[in-house]
């Protein structure tokens, strides 16, 4: 099939201040949809009392966001590289802000969900834009591997920023209040793009894969979908199994065509460059553990700490921190020493916080095991990320910044998806085991059904039971069963932080034999 030639925009000559100008609005654009991640965690438990959801409600209302933006950011990425990056991200702008109005005024947990996805799908426009459009704005190398720098970072105060203003908002007002601060920011930041930042298009684009998008969504869907039912259906169930084939089958099949097809929506050709598709692996690995790190935490602190929303926000500000600083700081580093050294030292760094995140218990105060695990592990991520994307985006072509970036931000999002998936379950399959036959002993006439099954999800449920000043349960009682809950949460946040060691080790190993340790 001939490709379609599209006039490209050349990129003006820009000034410093102009470039520096437009990256700060694309940095704000990147802030918005990583603060949507991180603010509905903070208001998660809230959500779970008001709307009595089960765990795997509550991982949905996460990865219903997050499932949408994975699936289609190589779509959009191709959509920005044919009809504009700029248009294509204002369009996703706009799109939050509306969406956003839908999850404020959501009623149920379903509308919560829907809206949520649908947040996703504008996301999935905006934030392929961002890294594309720094590409095309920075030319010169080292000024561009520090805008680059900026972005990862911006990671970090999205982190900051969302957890700590989230509690704030919380404090003060319901939940809906995290869906409607986004309807303001994400005007703001559509009206300096329109102004500030410059439009960039690729000189030569393909025809569409709706194909390859349908069968990537089905596949990433269904296989997440599996993995978070599977503590409620079993792991080895009739459902699970099959949905465990069916999604796999779906990939598979997504990877055969797209090698075969003359206008694959993911360029298979590009994973065959050991500069992009290692430091993918890494950053897909760093957010698997990020995303799953601070689902857990969230609980942790809410639920065996028993923080409120704004106590939590503050007391998870260095691992934020941690990452703003990191990341800016690891790409100057790997401009220097190389990318493969640095990467490995970040996986290493994480491993070795996510370790002693899992040693926890229940009486191991914050100052000590649980802030140096915070720091470690938001500084392991931080040197993960920041080198390995100025690497992916230094192996693609200008041509191709859309879809080289739309695979970079692909990988963090499944892994960061994944990471809410298998880490969430893994600890919920622990909990609900060691909590479940503790609660069902208790008759109904102390403790209603509704209350049970919540109490048997998660540990958040502590909250309510310990503040209802009603509670009927004597103390003696009340204590005995918070304590195993929270007992039950840190054995399964155990497990799950040995999985992540485990991961980030194997990467560690596998970029350290195979990346090249040497400078391009």
């Amino acid at each position: 099939m001939p490709q379609s030639v599209v006039t490209r925009h050349r990129r003006p000559t820009m000034s410093a201040r102009r470039r520096y100008l437009a990256l700060a609005v694309i940095c704000a654009a990147e802030l918005l949809v990583v603060l949507d991640n991180t603010v509905v965690n903070v208001a998660l438990p809230s959500m779970g009392l008001q709307l009595r959801s089960s765990i795997s409600g509550l991982q949905w209302v996460v990865d219903a966001y997050t499932l949408t933006f994975a699936g289609l950011l190589l779509a959009f990425g191709h959509l920005g590289d044919r009809y504009g990056r700029r248009k294509v991200m204002a369009a996703g702008l706009a799109g939050i802000a509306v969406m956003s109005i839908g999850g404020a005024v959501a009623a149920d947990l379903g509308q919560v969900v829907a809206a949520r996805a649908a947040m996703g799908v504008c996301a999935a426009a905006v934030f392929p834009a961002t890294l594309a459009l720094i590409i095309n704005i920075f030319s010169d190398a080292k000024e561009r591997a520090l805008a680059i720098a900026a972005w990862t970072a911006m990671a970090g105060v999205a982190i900051a920023i969302g957890p700590t203003a989230g509690g704030f908002l919380l404090e003060h007002f319901s939940w809906h209040s995290v869906f409607w601060i986004n309807v303001p920011v994400a005007g703001a930041v559509l009206v300096a793009a329109l102004f500030l930042v410059p439009e960039s298009k690729a000189s030569h684009v393909g025809k569409y894969d709706p194909l390859g998008i349908a069968l990537s969504l089905v596949g990433i869907t269904v296989i997440v979908w599996a993995i978070i039912e599977a503590p409620h259906q079993g792991w080895l169930s009739t459902v699970t199994v099959a949905a465990y084939v069916i999604g796999i089958a779906s990939l598979a099949t997504f990877v055969w065509w797209e090698l075969r097809t003359e206008s694959p929506v993911l360029d298979m050709a590009l994973f065959r460059i050991r500069r992009f598709s290692l430091p993918a692996l890494a950053i897909a690995i760093g957010y698997f553990s990020m995303f799953g790190f601070l689902f857990m935490i969230t609980q942790y602190f809410q639920g065996v700490m028993e923080l409120s929303p704004l106590q939590f926000g503050i007391h998870s500000l260095p691992f934020a921190v941690s990452i703003a600083v990191g990341a800016p700081l690891a790409t100057i580093i790997a401009q220097r020493i190389g990318t493969t050294a640095v990467i490995v030292f970040g996986l290493a760094v994480m491993s070795v916080g996510m370790f002693i995140a899992g040693q926890v218990e229940v009486e191991t105060p914050y100052l000590g095991p649980v802030l140096v695990s915070m720091v470690l592990m938001g500084l392991g991520l931080a040197i993960v990320q920041g080198p390995a994307t100025e690497s992916i985006m230094s192996s693609v072509s200008l041509d191709e910044a859309g879809a080289g970036s739309a695979v970079n931000d692909t990988t963090r999002e499944v892994g960061g998806t994944l990471g809410v998936a298998v880490l969430g379950s893994i600890v919920a399959s622990i909990y609900t085991a060691k909590v479940g036959p503790k609660i069902d002993a208790i008759p109904d006439s102390i403790m209603e059904p509704y209350q049970k099954a919540f109490a048997r999800e998660t540990v958040v449920s502590v909250i309510e039971i310990v503040k209802a000043p009603t509670n009927p349960l004597v103390a003696a009682q009340k204590a005995d069963l918070v304590y195993s809950m929270k007992a039950a949460s840190l054995e399964g946040f155990q497990l799950a932080s040995y999985v992540t060691v485990g991961s980030a080790l194997l990467c560690a190993l596998a970029v350290a034999v195979f990346l090249p340790w040497k400078k391009p």
